[in-house]
């Protein structure tokens, strides 16, 4: 009987405990044409919410005891803000109601400007409406890379190393995983100035397949060994592609082997933390913040290439509650994309920006090298901030490439110090490698605060913040934290899961 009581309890407990959690979660329809409604932004208590994914999906957690909501608020550009009970915000799909966009004689202007004179406008004013104070961004980043080897064939034709066989070289060629992908997510506090980028990481996850690293650093330490036992140390190896060919010292080669081990050493000691998630989150931000439509270098070239371009006012709407021009554009002759504008009708300053390429953005190809840039699409949205300049709120940029080699390649040991024949070994392959990947970075900036010069100064980076790695996606690892929702290919990531 005794049993039985505390077998009830605790029946009884873990009843309440998952009476107090209880989850939503739910889709994001576009009510007119059916489609997902991806990047949304689903509100569910005063400084509480999370962001759809592109699938338009979304799910929370929430504390019942300690939390008396009765409805969620969905917000999104172009749409009317819709409240749902939260009965409706359960496997259910929430249809939200895209705003009618409005036609001219809606806004009142003292001259009526054409797409050419907005955009001319909009290019004049960027140095006044872009914002370049100190500024402290509450930020959730998202990178996933794919990765696809569509053909890898060595082409093995002879080798004078026993190891180095047919078979060997076919296995190597069989470890090769067909598809990869990599994933990492981060909370954190961005602080920028003009010229400096400072980061400090709250929590991050990256989920990757540690099992093909493994045995990658296997296949590694299986080629070292076998060019210790066959090749001397004082040869040279002189590597031939085609009409190339490059001289290399094997003693040099064993050093940078070395010092490569060292490194690894250091790292596992623990003293080398600042090559880990900070430096990593640093250099993306360089990239990513480099491509705003309004940087030097960016290959959205539809600022710096305006001649290039044809624009047409597609009509007005509003962001945010500011009235906004809407300019298409399209390329003439070899421009390399399309997309729009979304302009501020009062400051001309730029609210959103969407676009596409028409065509691949670099061809190379050279005595049997191809490269290509198939893909570069995206959207960057601004917001305007107290000090009456525009800073990036949401960013998703995806860019894709492609990569062949189809070149003979000898890798052939040579010795002066051995009498005879100078040639002592020699490896001969056939290379046909294609490959192609796409890498895609989701942006969200909760937050934004000016700070003074003196609080970005005085703020020192933690270099020892890790981030945890996860086989599988672990939905519990964010809980409590308002972040983006993973799409269904990071819900169903296994490490297994690679080809």
């Amino acid at each position: 009987m005794k049993h039985l009581l505390v077998f009830a309890l605790l029946l009884l407990s873990n009843t309440i405990i998952n009476a107090q959690n209880k989850e939503f979660n739910a889709r994001v329809i576009d009510a007119k044409t059916k489609k997902p409604v991806a990047y949304a932004t689903v509100q569910f208590g005063e400084n509480s919410g999370v962001i759809t994914n592109e699938e338009g999906l979304f799910s929370f957690v929430m504390d019942t005891t300690k939390t008396r909501l009765d409805s969620v608020y969905i917000s999104s550009m172009g749409y009317q803000k819709q409240g749902f009970s939260l009965d409706q915000a359960t496997d259910s799909l929430l249809f939200i109601t895209p705003k009618t966009i409005e036609l001219t004689g809606v806004y009142l202007f003292n001259k009526e400007l054409g797409a050419d004179e907005i955009m001319e406008t909009m290019i004049a004013k960027l140095p006044i409406n872009c914002n370049r104070d100190p500024i402290k961004q509450r930020y959730f980043l998202r990178q996933s890379i794919y990765g696809t080897i569509e053909k890898a064939d060595f082409g093995f034709e002879k080798s004078s190393i026993e190891e180095l066989d047919k078979s060997f070289i076919d296995s190597i060629q069989k470890s090769i995983p067909k598809r990869t992908s990599y994933y990492t997510e981060t909370l954190g506090n961005l602080y920028k100035n003009d010229k400096e980028k400072k980061i400090e990481v709250i929590k991050a996850a990256e989920l990757y397949n540690k099992n093909a690293i493994g045995s990658f650093e296997d296949l590694a330490e299986k080629l070292e060994n076998i060019f210790k036992n066959n090749v001397k140390p004082d040869s040279y190896l002189k590597i031939k592609s085609g009409i190339f060919s490059q001289k290399i010292q094997v003693d040099s080669i064993m050093t940078e082997l070395e010092a490569e081990e060292a490194r690894e050493l250091e790292k596992e000691m623990g003293k080398d933390t600042i090559s880990g998630v900070v430096s990593g989150q640093r250099f993306i931000f360089k990239e990513l913040l480099g491509e705003l439509f309004f940087t030097e270098n960016t290959k959205l070239n539809v600022v710096d290439k305006t001649r290039k371009y044809e624009f047409s006012l597609a009509g007005y709407t509003d962001i945010d509650a500011q009235g906004v021009y809407i300019i298409n554009f399209e390329p003439k002759g070899s421009a390399d994309f399309r997309g729009r504008f979304f302009i501020n009708i009062d400051d001309f300053g730029v609210m959103r920006i969407e676009f596409e390429n028409v065509k691949n953005l670099r061809n190379f190809r050279l005595l049997g090298i191809f490269y290509k840039e198939t893909l570069y699409s995206g959207t960057m949205q601004f917001t305007k901030l107290s000090n009456n300049k525009y800073d990036l709120k949401f960013a998703n940029l995806n860019f894709g490439r492609w990569f062949r080699i189809d070149r003979p390649l000898d890798v052939i040991e040579k010795n002066k110090n051995v009498k005879g024949k100078r040639k002592q070994n020699e490896l001969r392959l056939n290379l046909d490698f294609r490959t192609s990947n796409t890498n895609r970075w989701e942006l969200v900036v909760f937050e934004n605060e000016l700070i003074p010069p003196t609080v970005f100064d005085g703020f020192e980076e933690e270099n020892t913040k890790q981030a945890t790695y996860m086989p599988t996606y672990n939905p519990e690892f964010w809980q409590g934290y308002t972040i983006m929702e993973p799409n269904q290919a990071i819900k169903n990531f296994t490490a297994n899961g690679t080809e």
